[in-house]
């Protein structure tokens, strides 16, 4: 018999290399040397594998079957780069544990996919197969070998392919299979049994050794896909094959004859459940056919299904004692039309200006009341507010408008509703604007109602009219949120000093920033304010209960996805990111820096960064803030820019507990982000920030947000 052991070689071993050096020697010894380009390859490996890694010394493998010698990475960076594609479905970490685990596989028919199978993804650092059989012409319809190998052992055939795939890994075989003598040693050997022979006194054997020893055995049949699972290592104590043979032993199935064995066999594989063609096969064994059919693709999923069973094992998930059918062949019956679905590609090509998105304010010359403070009120509830929730009550009277922060339209980035009080200062400004525009003077009052509610009055009167606000009318009815990217253009003095002069009007400040080293920086302060956001659960599940998708019911509040300014790929990405399942995973292995991408672009394609802010935390020192908020983005569109209000995690946050709230995992994180953007703009750390604000140039028009119709 030819030797199925691969032999690694380490040049740094005097013993190795002679052996090295003789085999090169050899005649008929075929060299393969792909070494450079594996090096390079494990370099490319995202991240940057650690230097002891990419240093760690090569090996040669020889392959006496093959008469080759291969060179190869080390160990480490073999498994690394040969795994790398398993992440994170299985991570490295767990890749690390699934090294230290032993698996026993018994028959090698089914039982050859299931260990190369186990191999393939790296499930294990040890595989003990054992079977007593050679390789049959017949065993080819199911077993992925070669006339070549016909006549070889099984063990011999499985453990060659393995080796061809991984010679590192520990594989050892028991060519005379499992008796009753050997079978302890077998069991006790292993950290989990995956038993597939077909003598009925061997599957007995071994679940009576896994019960003493308490190892878990794993069964797959290959018909209808019945995957079977006894967990002895948790229910020592437990029937073996679950009870369905009745009282089982080896004593009591030993001797018995081939056709007293098949009551217990039919009662194992369940004789009502097994397929059609399986039962109708079986009763002419013997006659028609030789024995009971198999198929290969069968007999592959079968590989691929204890797979999946081991690995839910190892890393500690849900696997119990059972039994459960993976029929493909059923599966298949239920084909059917795909549900249709809303299309998620409407993309800045697809949208412009209003799209017939029709707006409280912009419906009103037609259909709405005439009455002079009713348009008025229709233009305050044109103001923006995070999230386009809407966060006020407007009430009308016949001299007066009122907007009273509804404490129950919030969200956790709405730090002691902060937030929403911008956005009742933001609908003031709206309603003196649209007030001056109708004729009327104005006066107006901010209450303070405790519990951080806060309510604005706005009185009309006869007096003289502000012109300078009548002024902004035209720019504040065609303000809009434009999220698209546009052109790093600078902005020029006037313009800057218009935005300051906008802000100050209110009695805050403006801090505006055009450096491109210091936008890079804020990209990536914005970048991990939004990974943060993404991975913390209950930030995660607002942001997407914001977000309107086509189809989507109560399109007047929320945020279109239109509105986003992606292209069709990143709108998919955007579905995707919509589940919680996906960003769990993204939480626990601490990655995720993906999602913050879009900020980084967009601040790459950024003219300038602004931040109004506020001296105080009061309610009242935010709806001051949005009043100034407002006012910078009517100039500002007025001068032709496009704005982007920005709202990072940490915005409204002042206090520990504050951050705690928001995100208990990240907090300090955030509270560092915080800082960090103070630090790079010069600003105090106590002052108050009413909002961020991204500027550009040559942005696409953007597709207005819907209101309430109130």
């Amino acid at each position: 018999m030819t030797d199925a052991t691969a032999t690694v070689l380490d040049p740094r071993d005097p013993d190795d290399l002679r052996t090295l050096h003789r085999l090169r020697r050899s005649p008929g010894i075929t060299v393969l040397d792909t070494l450079s380009r594996q090096l390079r390859t494990l370099a490319e490996v995202v991240p940057t594998p650690d230097r002891a890694v990419l240093d760690e010394a090569p090996r040669w493998v020889h392959y006496p079957w093959r008469h080759t010698l291969v060179h190869l990475l080390g160990p480490t960076g073999f498994r690394l780069l040969r795994l790398d594609r398993n992440r994170n479905k299985i991570t490295t970490a767990e890749q690390d544990r699934l090294r230290q685990v032993r698996i026993g596989v018994v028959g090698l028919s089914v039982g050859h996919a299931v260990a190369h199978t186990l191999a393939l993804e790296g499930l294990c650092g040890t595989l003990h197969l054992a079977d007593f059989d050679t390789l049959d012409l017949s065993n080819l319809n199911r077993i992925p070998a070669g006339i070549l190998d016909l006549g070889e052992r099984k063990t011999d055939v499985a453990a060659r392919r393995i080796a061809e795939l991984d010679p590192y890994l520990d594989v050892r075989c028991r060519p005379d299979g499992i008796t009753a003598d050997s079978v302890d040693d077998f069991v006790a050997g292993v950290d989990l049994v995956v038993e597939e022979c077909d003598s009925l006194d061997v599957k007995v054997l071994i679940r009576e050794a896994a019960r003493r020893h308490r190892v878990p055995v794993i069964m797959e049949t290959s018909d209808r896909g019945l995957l079977d699972v006894e967990r002895f290592d948790l229910e020592p104590e437990r029937p073996l094959f679950h009870g369905a043979a009745g009282v089982v032993t080896s004593d009591r199935v030993a001797g018995l004859s081939t056709h007293d064995k098949v009551p217990y066999v039919m009662a194992i594989l369940g004789a009502d459940q097994v397929s059609a063609r399986f039962a109708a096969s079986m009763v002419e064994v013997d006659r028609t056919v030789s024995t009971w059919p198999q198929l290969g693709g069968d007999v592959a999923l079968g590989g691929a299904t204890v797979a999946a069973a081991v690995r839910r094992w190892a890393r500690g998930d849900a696997l119990p004692s059972g039994r459960v059918r993976i029929d493909v062949d059923g599966v298949l019956d239920g084909l059917a039309e795909p549900a249709r679905v809303p299309a998620v590609d409407r993309t800045d090509d697809a949208v412009s200006g209003d799209d017939g998105q029709v707006d409280d304010a912009g419906q009103a010359d037609d259909a709405g009341p005439d009455r002079a403070v009713d348009r008025i009120a229709r233009w305050a509830r044109r103001a923006p507010s995070g999230g386009n929730v809407q966060p006020w009550f407007v009430e009308t009277a016949d001299e007066s408008l009122t907007v009273t922060l509804d404490p129950d339209r919030t969200s956790g980035l709405d730090v002691r509703r902060r937030g929403s009080a911008v956005a009742v200062g933001a609908a003031l400004l709206n309603a003196r604007i649209a007030a001056a525009h109708e004729g009327f003077s104005t006066t107006d009052t901010v209450v303070d109602l405790g519990d951080d509610v806060v309510r604005a009055e706005v009185t009309f009167g006869d007096g003289a009219v502000c012109r300078e606000e009548a002024d902004l009318f035209p720019a504040m009815s065609t303000r809009v949120t434009n999220r698209h990217h546009g052109r790093p253009q600078a902005v020029e003095a006037t313009t800057a000093a218009a935005l300051r002069g906008a802000a100050e009007a209110e009695g805050c400040r403006w801090v505006l920033t055009d450096d491109r080293t210091v936008l890079t920086e804020i990209g990536e302060i914005l970048a991990e304010s939004d990974r943060v956001r993404y991975l913390t659960r209950h930030l995660h599940a607002e942001m997407m209960s914001e977000l309107r998708w086509p189809g989507d019911a109560d399109p007047d509040t929320g945020i279109d996805v239109a509105t986003l300014g992606l292209d069709r790929t990143d709108l998919v990405k955007l579905d995707v990111a919509r589940r919680p399942e996906v960003m769990r995973h993204l939480a626990e292995w601490d990655t995720g820096a993906a999602r913050g991408d879009d900020s980084r672009d967009r601040l790459a394609a950024t003219s300038a960064v602004g931040l109004v802010l506020v001296d105080g935390d009061r309610p009242v020192d935010f709806v001051r803030g949005g009043r100034a908020v407002q006012r910078v983005w009517i100039t500002a569109e007025r001068h032709g820019l496009a704005v982007h209000p920005v709202s990072p995690v940490f915005l409204y946050a002042r206090t520990d507990s504050e951050f705690r709230a928001l995100s208990p995992h990240h907090a300090e994180h955030l509270a560092r982000l915080r800082r960090e953007l103070t630090g790079l703009l010069a600003v105090d750390p106590a002052t108050s920030i009413a909002l961020v604000v991204r500027l550009s140039h040559g942005a696409a028009p953007a597709p207005r947000s819907r209101r309430r119709r109130v």
